[in-house]
């Protein structure tokens, strides 16, 4: 199990200053700072503080050292003076501090162009200044952030194992990094789509609303407040975690971001490289869980579609100038509808929403045939091995992103209805409202009490008797559209069994099914209990 934060060239644990900050240090002041040179580079760390008189000081460095020194040895002699700036600048470190007296009473031209061409920050002191308590001052700042980093970084890791030994999902893991950064964070896979997310929401869309940018420049390092650090398992890069703007120290933030990416690669190891948590026990990968997450809010409409489509989009959708097609397909096998769409090469985002339930939204261009393009995926479904039953739901497209909830709750409403009914042994390609008729009303009226009281008045003589077969023979004699001969084949008895068990029926229920008006009525009642039964 790896994690590695990037850092630019130091070490996570190591804590800075930059020079603009030493800069602003109360002692430092009081030395009247000039910056000469490097101007545009002061917010390199300064990682130590060196005071150092020697001309070849740069084979003492190791990176990040703000040098101090008065040039008493470089006086007179511009070759070791332009060498003195280069070795510097070759040893990495974050600035020079020249105090200027007796060996240089004004900025060295030689020292300052040079520095300027390196990018090596050069600062001159204009008032006589003890080199020592600069020292004491930096080191001490940097111990205390040191300990505070290392601090944080055990009770972050402590608190992450723990939550991970409970069982917790990763959304939670996030939840408290999120909390402790404060500030959004973001996973993602290696194409910089969008796994999950954590943090205040307001600042989450903010980011993901302009993920594309904002993911180049934390990818070249070249934002400020933009800790990231990459996922691997077993040797294999698969994703990676940004604080997005975390405003505490960087040291801080590097340890915070490292203990999350090692919490996360353990989640994903004792979960066998997936997410546990998908619909009926059943482990989904990083992906498939954003896409559930992304589709359950819409269908809820708990939270609104505008505030939704940054998330979309940062999860790879289409959304500029697009149609989408809501689906709801129910089928056996969840993941057949996400290969099936890409063998046809449509873009669209798939989740499971419930056993045997997946929600697929199409996005496709304006000119392309929404119906056609939808009926091609549908035959193309039940071409699959056990896949003949398939049933696709389907709402008319939407080229308002506003509109998608609301064609998702239709499709599920149309794939809820023909569930489960005899009819639905052979459904259309594509199943539409206009297919469900009064199967689709009375679901939209399961839950209103007078209907409930109908159903269970109409069925009352069987719903009380112990022979659950009457009530399937006539849900299949009623869906038949009262055909014995076909009622008695699918039930596998002969025409005379059939007749004796309309009888005992229509004596339960006290009616005659052979007159249209208490026939109907009956059948009512019956879909809506079935309804009402789920």
């Amino acid at each position: 199990m790896t994690s590695t934060v990037e850092t630019s060239g130091q070490q996570p644990w190591e804590p800075a200053l930059s020079v603009r900050q030493v800069l602003g240090l109360e002692r430092v002041l009081a030395g009247q700072p000039e910056v000469v040179a490097g101007a545009h580079r002061l917010d390199r760390p300064v990682r130590w503080v060196h005071v150092a008189e020697a001309a070849d000081v740069g084979v003492m460095l190791s990176g990040g050292e703000m040098v101090l020194t008065t040039g008493v040895l470089l006086a007179g002699d511009e070759d070791k003076q332009d060498e003195y700036i280069r070795s510097l600048h070759r040893a990495e470190a974050a600035a020079v501090v020249l105090g200027l007296g007796r060996a240089f009473p004004a900025p060295p031209d030689v020292m300052r162009r040079a520095a300027e061409r390196c990018g090596l920050p050069m600062v001159v002191l204009h008032r006589p200044f003890p080199f020592a308590e600069l020292t004491e001052e930096v080191q001490s700042r940097l111990l205390r952030r040191k300990f505070a980093a290392v601090s944080l970084s055990e009770a972050v890791r402590t608190e992450l194992t723990g939550l991970i030994t409970a069982g917790a999902p990763v959304q939670r893991l996030l939840d408290e990094v999120a909390r402790h950064g404060g500030c959004p964070v973001v996973v993602t896979n290696r194409a910089h789509r969008v796994l999950a997310t954590a943090g205040e929401r307001s600042a989450v869309d903010d980011v993901l609303r302009d993920w594309e940018r904002i993911a180049r420049q934390a990818g070249a390092g070249a934002s400020d407040g933009w800790v990231r650090a990459e996922l691997s398992c077993r040797g294999e890069r698969w994703g990676r975690l940004v604080l997005c703007g975390y405003r505490g120290d960087r040291a801080a933030g590097r340890l915070l971001a490292d203990r999350a990416a090692e919490a996360l690669v353990l989640h994903r190891m004792l979960g066998d490289g997936t997410h546990a948590g998908g619909p009926g026990g059943v482990r989904d990968s990083w992906e498939e869980q954003s896409a559930r997450t992304l589709l359950t809010d819409l269908v809820s409409g708990a939270v609104p579609a505008r505030q939704l489509l940054p998330r979309a989009r940062a999860a790879g959708l289409p959304v500029n100038r697009r149609l989408f097609v809501p689906l709801v397909v129910r089928d056996p096998e969840p993941d057949r509808p996400a290969r099936v769409l890409r063998l046809l090469g449509l873009r669209g985002i798939v989740a499971e929403l419930a056993d045997g339930t997946t929600a697929v939204l199409l996005s496709l261009a304006p000119d392309q045939d929404a119906r056609t393009l939808t009926t091609r995926f549908a035959a193309r479904l039940r071409s699959e091995p056990d896949a003949a039953h398939t049933v696709v739901a389907a709402a008319d497209a939407r080229a308002d992103w506003d509109d998608v909830p609301a064609g998702l709750r239709e499709a599920q409403h149309v794939a809820e209805a023909v569930a489960d009914s005899a009819d639905a042994l052979d459904p259309p390609p594509v199943v539409r409202l206009r297919d469900i008729h009064l199967r689709g009303l009375v679901r939209l009226l399961r839950d209103d009490p007078h209907v409930q009281s109908f159903a269970e008045r109409e069925l009352d003589g069987l719903l009380r008797g112990p022979d659950d077969d009457l009530l399937s023979v006539l849900r299949t004699y009623l869906a038949t559209g009262r055909n014995k001969s076909r009622t008695a084949r699918l039930h596998h008895v002969s025409r005379p069994a059939l007749y004796r068990r309309l009888e005992a029926i229509q004596g339960r229920l006290g009616v005659d099914l052979d007159d249209f008006e208490q026939a109907a009525s009956v059948h009512i009642a019956l879909l809506a209990h079935d309804a009402q039964q789920g």
